[in-house]
């Protein structure tokens, strides 16, 4: 782990948040954010409505800005993300988790929630240095973001397959020059 763990959590939330747009809205529904806040293991307040919906969706397009920004622009919407959360962190213990950051209260409203506790995760990659590790995939044609949380910070694709088509083209290739 190179991070704290809830920095880590935040951090793949952040890439699985930002990678529902990716040309395609994989967050068409209440029921589709529902089950996305499931899988990132998200608690407290989700008021299950169209309102809330496009607050987390317009959270997502500010977001997606991070991997496009200097140091000095992350660090700019990261702050303005913290003031209008208002960020309130406190360390928490709930479910299966030990002591952990929360950067709103949980009866704040989900996409404010969201913002406080994202930016907090990117805030360790400003202090470390380690903004880096905010990549695109390397794909030919893929739209998705990573976040690169290997020790030897050679991660270069998504996690939807695009590594194991890179593999098989580049095996095809290689087969190829060898037949003639």
């Amino acid at each position: 782990m190179i991070f704290a763990h809830d920095t880590e959590d935040g951090l793949a939330c952040l890439v699985a948040l930002v990678n529902t747009d990716d040309g395609d809205e994989h967050l068409p529904d209440v029921a589709t954010l529902a089950a996305f806040l499931k899988k990132c293991g998200w608690t407290g307040r989700h008021d299950r409505t169209e309102a809330e919906l496009r607050a987390v969706r317009a959270l997502r397009t500010k977001l997606r800005r991070l991997w496009d920004l200097d140091e000095d622009g992350v660090v700019a919407l990261v702050n303005g993300l913290l003031r209008e959360a208002p960020a309130l962190p406190q360390l928490v213990k709930h479910d299966a988790w030990d002591y952990h950051l929360h950067g709103a209260s949980s009866d704040a409203p989900l996409a404010t929630r969201m913002a406080a506790e994202l930016a907090m995760a990117v805030t360790d990659l400003v202090r470390t240095k380690e903004l880096a590790r905010l990549r695109l995939c390397e794909y030919p044609g893929c739209m998705h973001v990573i976040v690169d949380l290997s020790k030897n910070r050679s991660k270069r694709f998504c996690d939807t397959g695009c590594g194991n088509r890179a593999a098989v083209e580049a095996y095809r290739a290689r087969a190829k020059k060898k037949k003639r």
